[in-house]
């Protein structure tokens, strides 16, 4: 396994897990153990980070503390944290620090890192190419690698943007909303990154979960959706734009062959972020000998 990267849970079956399959557990004891002291840290990695790079904001996000499967379903058992706290914790120079004394306080390596769940799409063409992008340098991770399109679930968007009235709370999370905005979140990244509409892509199926080892074990869901359109349709929207052109700089795309034997024989392995990394080895593992 590539050292950037470990899988947090990977999927059985070719079909992928539908939406109709997960459950979400929302409560306070799925957040991160708080240090004494570290909010200051926090803060002060936060002003030095927005320093250097002005265009980043701060924003409630969904936690990952665990998964369990369930007569048949998958639960995320969710907390909540915000962009500041990984900054000031899966991204500081102390972060192995943390994972020690998670481990050694709670046998939880990530018990006081914020690891905000990511999503991440392999996105499949119908010319049989996955579709990856060339990432910005004005981002907050990984400039100029190479990823897949993705982000994050919104907290703001099942709560209908009411942060204004107040810190959003577990309990105005309903689960089934959150399972909603997880797999809603992964298509709303591919139409404003890559600028293709709704109707020509499948439903989300879930591969599994992986960790990116680079920033802490943060863990991210990782999605198959199918495109209707060619590659060729596909590079003629992204040249257009979407909201979120700004993010990446060009639109690659890699036949399913060279997908599945990338690790071994591609250089372009090597500039791929560890979440492309991880949705790769999912992909394979979960689909790789389907047709």
């Amino acid at each position: 396994m590539d050292p950037e990267i470990s899988l947090m849970f990977q999927y059985t079956s070719p079909s992928g897990i539908s939406e109709c399959q997960v459950r979400a557990e929302l409560s306070p004891l799925y957040d991160r153990h708080p240090l004494p002291g570290d909010r200051v840290q926090i803060e002060t990695a936060w002003a030095a980070r927005r320093q250097r790079e002005p265009w980043l904001f701060d924003g409630a996000k969904f936690r990952l503390h665990s998964i369990k499967q369930e007569g048949g379903l998958l639960v995320f058992r969710l907390g909540l944290t915000c962009y500041k706290d990984f900054v000031g914790t899966n991204l500081s120079s102390r972060v192995e620090q943390l994972r020690q004394q998670g481990h050694e306080d709670f046998g939880n390596s990530q018990a006081y890192l914020a690891d905000p769940l990511g999503v991440g799409a392999m996105l499949h063409t119908a010319d049989d190419k996955f579709v990856f992008l060339r990432r910005s340098l004005c981002v907050g991770e990984a400039p100029g690698k190479v990823d897949i399109p993705g982000g994050h679930p919104e907290p703001q968007v099942v709560t209908g943007d009411t942060a204004s009235e107040g810190p959003i709370r577990h309990e105005d999370l309903p689960g089934e909303l959150v399972v909603k905005e997880l797999f809603s979140s992964v298509l709303r990244e591919i139409q404003d990154e890559v600028n293709l509409p709704p109707p020509t892509l499948s439903s989300p199926v879930l591969l599994g979960i992986a960790r990116n080892e680079t920033t802490g074990g943060r863990a991210s869901a990782e999605f198959y959706v199918r495109c209707s359109l060619t590659s060729e349709e596909v590079q003629h929207n992204y040249a257009i734009g979407g909201p979120e052109a700004q993010e990446s700089t060009s639109i690659i795309f890699v036949t399913r062959e060279n997908v599945l034997t990338m690790e071994q024989s591609g250089d372009l392995w090597k500039e791929l972020c560890p979440s492309a990394k991880g949705a790769i080895k999912l992909y394979i593992g979960v689909m790789g000998q389907c047709r």
